[in-house]
């Protein structure tokens, strides 16, 4: 892991595209800003879990109703 000390109105570049701005810091909290291109999607850690978990719950399901299908199949 990379560690950066940055200050209110800095940034930090990932690659060519996706900015990473300090844009206030409030005690405890820092307010940031991320510029990246519209196809890069950009979420909150728990929010991304989130969709991964919902997408490994979707598979699971997709998984069985294919095995039950092929159960009645054959």
């Amino acid at each position: 892991m990379l560690v950066l000390t940055r200050k209110s109105n800095q940034s930090i570049m990932i690659g060519d595209e996706i900015e990473v701005s300090v844009l206030a810091v409030m005690g405890e909290k820092v307010r940031i800003g991320i510029q990246a291109p519209r196809a890069i999607p950009v979420f909150r850690k728990e929010v991304y879990l989130e969709i991964q978990q919902d997408r490994a719950s979707e598979g699971a399901s997709a998984a069985v109703s294919d095995a039950l299908e092929r159960l009645k199949n054959d």
